[in-house]
């Protein structure tokens, strides 16, 4: 029998954050978390907001007042995606707002690179691919989005990419993780190939992979293989291993949520 009682209803409300909701909107939580540097502000406002030409001005108004265009990546774009990050964990916003902030955060950068003599550090290359056979690559772009807005440099080998291919983009430019996405259930057995020949080559490089055919025991199933729920699983797995954390068996246990 369901159970409509206050008590019961109410716990639902707050495990859906509708609680939260009503007592904060996503804008007044964001509020509370933007930098109270006043050339910062706008730019991070802008980052969550998704609006390109608003990170843009903030930029050129900091880089106006002497602000390092480089330094603003991190001192800026990272901290306006740092906020949007923080909301999408806590439930507060949703992919599509990621996606918007990860865009406008790009373009940022972008701009940054073009008014400055020197090029940014990256965090690490990562190689993203869709599983050979498989033309469905929203998930793909959305890994490689958020990768880039996290200061990755990403090998986008888009879509139907051979495995071979994939291992030779490995041997090429050596990076500190594979992503794979697969939606058809027929696909994701390339996977398993992947890792068979980085294996044989000794790139013993994490192969993160998800997508909607892929789940955690059969990903498990494979020697490099970390599964990624969610495609923002993706640069937390990245920053892990840049962080030193290189162990696949350690990089499970972190991940893997089931």
């Amino acid at each position: 029998m369901l159970d409509f009682t206050e008590a019961s209803l109410k716990n639902v409300l707050t495990r859906y954050n509708v609680a939260l909701e009503k007592e904060m909107t996503p804008e007044e939580a964001a509020e509370e978390l933007y930098p109270k540097d006043e050339l910062v502000y706008p730019i991070a406002k802008a980052i969550f907001e998704g609006e390109e030409d608003d990170v843009i001005e903030g930029l050129q108004a900091a880089m106006d007042a002497g602000k390092d265009p480089i330094a603003l990546i991190d001192d800026a774009l990272m901290v306006g995606m740092a906020v949007v990050t923080k909301l999408y964990d806590d439930g507060v916003i949703f992919l599509p707002n990621v996606m918007m902030s990860a865009d406008a955060m790009l373009d940022g950068i972008e701009f940054c690179k073009e008014n400055s003599e020197t090029a940014p550090e990256t965090k690490g290359t990562i190689v993203c691919h869709v599983a050979e056979g498989d033309v469905h690559d929203i998930g793909k772009n959305i890994v490689a989005a958020l990768l880039r807005a996290n200061g990755y440099d990403v090998v986008d080998l888009g879509r139907d990419v051979p495995v071979d291919e994939v291992v030779a983009a490995v041997q090429e430019n050596k990076p500190i993780m594979v992503t794979g996405t697969a939606l058809m259930t027929t696909t994701m057995y390339a996977f398993k190939e992947v890792n068979d020949k980085l294996v044989e080559k000794g790139l013993k490089v994490p192969f993160a992979c998800g997508g909607g055919a892929v789940n955690q025991d059969f990903v498990s199933q494979y020697a490099l293989g970390v599964y990624g729920e969610e495609a923002a699983d993706a640069p937390k797995i990245a920053d892990a291993i840049v962080a030193g954390t290189t162990d696949i068996a350690v990089l499970r246990e972190k991940f893997h949520k089931h």
